[in-house]
């Protein structure tokens, strides 16, 4: 078997790295302890000291303890969100007690413990709970959106630790790959596979035309991501359902 010595190939240093199954022991943020159980659908089972809060999209509770008050959290950007069609509120639990989430749908847990002032850019819909100092914001990546879903928008959400505990939990459909991209350094990745990156991470799109010569042709669409940063990648190519109008389900 030949192997590569640089670039790309089996072998090679700069493929994106496999993340070993889901985060193992007890992760403390503040007084939040969480671990991660379970194997083919992990759970996140959270351990509120009564200090520290978090929220969470709705949908993505499994259970809780009756003395663990949830509530809604306003988002920042209200308007802004009511004309994108995006949530403006989100569920926000206090403690102290137990409380537990999970996505109906195979895959594997991202941790990451946000530094004071970094940001972080994930995929819609694909983060499962933060802790309260870390604000939730978004942004529209315009090009990639026309291309994608008909003109109605991609949006990413953007999370940045404010102060205090910085926790953010994500959920990556299949298996979760991580890049490290050197300054200048790119890689193309299919559209539904982008997971979570640095903020300076740079993303755009890549369009490559399939010419058949007098049958015409046909192009397929791949994001290009251009470092310094770490860029999250998901084995499972996840496309939200689009609707007959062309909006997102």
């Amino acid at each position: 078997m030949v192997q590569g010595s640089a670039g790309y190939g089996v072998g090679g240093h700069n493929e994106p790295v496999p993340q070993q199954g889901d985060p193992q022991g007890i992760i403390r943020s503040g007084d939040v302890a969480v671990r991660i159980e379970g194997e083919l659908v992990p759970v996140v089972d959270v351990e509120l000291g009564g200090q520290e809060t978090i929220y969470f999209e709705h949908h993505v509770l499994l259970w809780k303890e009756p003395q663990v008050n949830v509530g809604l959290k306003k988002l920042k950007g209200g308007v802004k969100r009511i004309f994108a069609g995006l949530q403006i509120f989100v569920t926000q639990a206090a403690g102290p007690g137990n409380i537990s989430f999970s996505r109906d749908a195979p895959g594997q847990i991202v941790a990451l413990q946000l530094q004071p002032g970094e940001v972080i850019h994930v995929r819609e819909h694909q983060f499962l709970l933060a802790t309260d100092g870390v604000a939730y914001d978004f942004f529209r990546v315009k090009g990639i959106a026309n291309i994608l879903f008909g003109g109605t928008g991609f949006f990413i959400d953007s999370f940045t630790n404010q102060g205090g505990a910085g926790l953010l939990l994500l959920h990556g459909y299949g298996n979760v790959f991580t890049k490290t991209l050197a300054p200048g350094e790119s890689i193309d990745v299919e559209p539904g596979a982008f997971l979570w990156k640095d903020a300076s991470v740079q993303m755009g799109t890549n369009v490559t035309n399939l010419s058949t010569g007098l049958f015409g042709g046909s192009s397929f669409t791949l994001n290009r991501f251009t470092g310094p940063g770490r860029l999250g990648i998901q084995s499972m190519t996840y496309h939200e359902p689009v609707n007959s109008a062309g909006t997102k389900n």
